[in-house]
């Protein structure tokens, strides 16, 4: 480290120059990476939230399986008590918007993503605040995206074209499908809802579901009963592309993300490529002293881990701070792991590319230092 710490003293202005292009790019990924969580999390919540392992979904349906698979309640009796099958229940699922119609601000439209689920079974999610769903009533709870439009526990939501009241009487977690906040109604409100009829429904309807919420045993197997009637089971994982806007959005930030790590690479090759070939006659001078090839190797990707390791810590450190910043309007959440993983990346991507410049070392001929040139 001896050669790399007196570089660094020396031109101290170059290796501050790009330390700060390297913890700009450690910002980056910091608020690349919390864009990508927090849009995740605003697209698929709720359905991270559900207690479910699988979710069975009518065999015809694809692509968008919430909004094109309906399941007939009787179904859900023939994965009760199936071998590895822990629990199953109905779950509904829409999109759709109300006003509100009591409360500081009523007559204000909300967007609402309504998740009925059966108020006995083990979808029923426990409220933060507040009572919890109660079958045969329109009491609902509200997650804190709906709560944060200003609306609180008592105010009454109408859902538009029906004109059916749900009364908020509790409220859940930071949950949303969709980039819409959740509304846990009971089923019944539920198909009044996605229906879309006023008054009693017809009893077919009355028999819906969008699917089937499974919570199965390892190495659970359900194909024989999927088979029998007509539907698919999936993993809860494999359903977030059901999400509105899941798939694009993820590729999109990823393929963002993976920009931005190649023009790092590229950008400190580029810098220790410049770098070494400024050094030529000094190099060739420490050979013709005795220097190897591998101590002087060595000694350049210490400087090349060294400039970014703390470049990049405190990049990662301005990055995190900016993130604890943003507002909560904005879909942002901070996760140290994988804030982590993409300063890992930043780091060791950065040491590939500066390999490949600190490389030429190797063939610096040490009778340079003599003057061979001429």
């Amino acid at each position: 480290m001896f050669l790399a710490l007196r570089d660094l003293s020396f031109a101290k202005g170059r290796f501050a120059l790009m330390g700060m292009v390297i913890a700009l790019m450690a910002v980056l990924g910091v608020i690349l990476t919390g864009l990508a969580s927090g849009l995740t999390g605003a697209g698929i919540s709720g359905l991270r939230a559900l207690p479910s392992t699988h979710m069975a979904f009518e065999a015809s349906a694809t692509g968008d399986l919430f909004s094109r698979s309906t399941v007939s309640l009787g179904d859900v009796t023939a994965y009760q008590g199936a071998k590895g099958v822990q629990a199953a229940a109905p779950l509904g699922n829409q999109l759709t918007h109300g006003v509100i119609a009591s409360g500081a601000n009523k007559g204000k439209q909300v967007d609402l993503a309504v998740f009925g689920v059966d108020p006995a079974s083990f979808l029923n999610p426990a409220p933060k605040t507040g009572a919890g769903l109660v079958a045969g009533e329109n009491g609902i709870l509200i997650s804190k995206e709906i709560a944060n439009e200003g609306i609180s526990i008592g105010d009454v939501i109408t859902i538009d074209r029906i004109g059916l009241p749900l009364k908020v009487i509790g409220t859940v977690g930071s949950e949303s499908f969709g980039h819409v906040g959740v509304v846990y109604a009971p089923l019944g409100a539920w198909q009044q809802i996605h229906y879309g009829l006023p008054g009693d429904l017809p009893a077919e309807a009355r028999q819906q579901a969008t699917a089937i919420a499974l919570k199965l045993a390892g190495g659970a197997d359900v194909s024989a009963i999927d088979s029998r009637l007509n539907l698919t089971t999936v993993t809860q994982k494999a359903t977030y592309n059901a999400s509105p806007g899941y798939q694009a959005e993820s590729s999109t930030m990823t393929m963002i993300q993976s920009f931005l790590y190649v023009i790092s690479a590229l950008v400190v090759g580029a810098f220790f490529t410049v770098w070494t070939v400024q050094r030529k006659p000094e190099i060739a001078l420490l050979k013709a002293l005795g220097g190897s090839s591998s101590y002087i190797l060595r000694d350049a990707l210490a400087q090349v881990l060294t400039v970014l390791i703390g470049a990049t810590a405190l990049g990662t450190a301005v990055g995190w701070g900016l993130g604890l910043a943003m507002p909560d309007t904005m879909p942002f959440a901070l996760d140290a792991s994988k804030v982590a993983l993409a300063s890992g990346l930043l780091i060791v991507l950065g040491v590939l590319g500066a390999a490949g410049a600190v490389r030429r070392i190797t063939s610096i001929d040490p009778l340079t230092a003599l003057g061979a040139q001429r």
